[in-house]
């Protein structure tokens, strides 16, 4: 079954013994709540770096260290 593009259907929720279990979601919004997640994780990530103070290395120390192996 086909829908018309750029409407999205409402989620499918299943029920079990009168009770919510399982919700089924268009892909594309699936994957849009993936990547909604993702972003928030990453944002947690940022502002726990940003509690720590910064460090700097100097470029020749850098590059002593992860020096490219080709």
């Amino acid at each position: 079954m086909e829908r018309a593009q750029g409407i999205k259907n409402d989620p499918d929720i299943i029920f079990r013994d009168g009770k919510p279990t399982a919700v089924i979601v268009d892909i594309e919004q699936y994957q849009e709540m993936l990547e909604l997640l993702d972003d928030i994780e990453d944002l947690r990530e940022l502002e726990e770096m940003k509690k720590e103070p910064l460090e700097f290395i100097r470029l020749d120390d850098f590059l002593k260290e992860y020096s490219l192996s080709v």
